[in-house]
């Protein structure tokens, strides 16, 4: 329960298609299809970043890197949607992305003015302004009041950092989206030397062939440089550039990539407290080869695998209102966590059930029920930025509902 809160390997989702539409609105348009197999790749990634938030335990990340995954899908979907105009793609993707975060700083940035953080803080009253409007568009990190005290019982000290931790992801999705016009074009005029170059970029960084001064853009391009290539592999995905690959060459290569990334981590001081989010390089090549298998092996399922349709509401539902379960969950656990230690304060539980209290599966548990209460509270501007309906609650069961009536319609028109 101790375990340390970290942002750096989160999943945000802002390109999922749209939910499936009845069969009567399929008859009069033509959408996207769904691919479930990606809809549970993402779900999966983002249940693991909760419970490794809250957990801390280094070797989750090698099980399954989420944030290499989630930067594969987005390429992949952003790959998609540049069959349309680029400038109309990129406003697109801005639209769905900012509304949440807003919402975020709305609340977030209102609470530190009122716990005294102002242009006074950092000592630079006009550059604090300033800084200040990556709030509004996050092409570099938003900043915090670092230290503001808790309220005591029901969140813990510098919840400031724990809720702009994870806003990182933000700055490096939009500057993915930005750039992916320019980055498609080059995937297609040479496309190996694409997909490797932000791993060759990682690798010049970590032996020092590459040196940048400026601690902003070090962090832009380390985030690059990690994940840059995971990014291109979904686009490559998605261009069929990777299919075009004999099938024997992914297989072959990929446990050389993984093989020296994991050795290399683990002679560079990979242990609980310093792990992949720690070596850029090491992750680089670990996500890398990772999602170069997931892409290799990837089913297509427009509809759920018989043994895997029980998960269907759940899996929608993570999907639907990722963005808002990423942007809140840090701040879940932190108020969860804080909550179950007051618990200590009860002798008899502390005498009698101290196991218990030690345990941090419960505190998951706590976690998971104030993510519902966020959904419920902040998730609706999802869909206002995705110009749709809003809705409270959106697992699917309504199109289910919309489709059985339809149905019904239709078999007693029949009739």
């Amino acid at each position: 329960m101790n375990a340390p809160f970290r942002a750096s390997d989160t999943a945000l989702l802002t390109d999922v298609p749209p939910p499936p539409v009845p069969d009567d609105a399929k008859a009069t348009r033509r959408g996207p299809v769904r691919d479930r197999y990606f809809d549970l790749l993402r779900a999966i990634a983002l249940f693991r970043v909760v419970l490794y938030h809250l957990m801390g335990w280094a070797w989750l990340p090698v099980v399954f890197p989420s944030m290499g995954v989630m930067f594969a899908l987005a390429g992949n979907l952003m790959a998609r949607s540049l069959k349309r105009p680029p400038l109309q793609v990129v406003r697109s993707r801005m639209r769905r992305l900012l509304p949440p975060l807003w919402l975020l700083g709305a609340i977030g940035v209102t609470g530190m003015l009122i716990q005294g953080w102002g242009p006074d803080s950092e000592g630079h009253p006009a550059w604090w302004w300033l800084h200040l409007t990556y709030w509004v568009l996050p092409l570099s990190d938003p900043p915090y009041a670092e230290g503001l005290s808790g309220i005591h019982g029901i969140i813990g000290d510098d919840w400031a950092a724990e809720l702009a931790g994870p806003l990182w992801y933000i700055r490096a999705y939009l500057w993915y989206v930005l750039l992916s016009p320019f980055i498609l074009k080059l995937l297609r005029a040479v496309p190996w030397p694409t997909i490797v170059s932000p791993i060759a970029v990682a690798a010049a960084m970590e032996f020092g062939w590459l040196h940048i001064p400026s601690v902003r853009i070090d962090s832009a391009v380390t985030d690059f440089s990690t994940f840059g290539a995971c990014w291109i592999l979904g686009m490559a995905h998605q261009e069929g550039i990777l299919q075009r690959l004999p099938r024997y060459i992914v297989p072959s290569v990929v446990p050389f990539v993984a093989g020296y990334g994991l050795w290399y981590a683990l002679t560079h001081g990979f242990k609980e407290g310093h792990d992949l989010d720690d070596l850029p390089f090491a992750q680089s090549l670990w996500s890398f080869a990772t999602v170069m298998v997931l892409l290799h092996f990837s089913p297509s399922w427009p509809e759920w695998p018989r043994v895997l349709r029980h998960w269907d509401r759940l899996v929608t539902l993570l999907n639907s209102r990722a963005v808002t379960i990423y942007l809140w969950h840090n701040i879940c656990i932190l108020i969860a966590a804080t909550l179950w230690d007051q618990l200590w304060g009860f002798d008899v539980l502390s005498e009698h059930y101290a196991g218990l209290l030690e345990s941090p599966w419960p505190v998951l548990l706590m976690v998971w029920i104030l993510i519902g209460a966020c959904v419920v509270a902040f998730g609706w501007m999802e869909d206002v930025a995705a110009k749709r309906k809003p809705r409270l609650w959106p697992d699917g069961s309504e199109s289910k509902r919309q489709k059985a009536k339809t149905k019904a319609g239709a078999r007693a028109h029949r009739a």
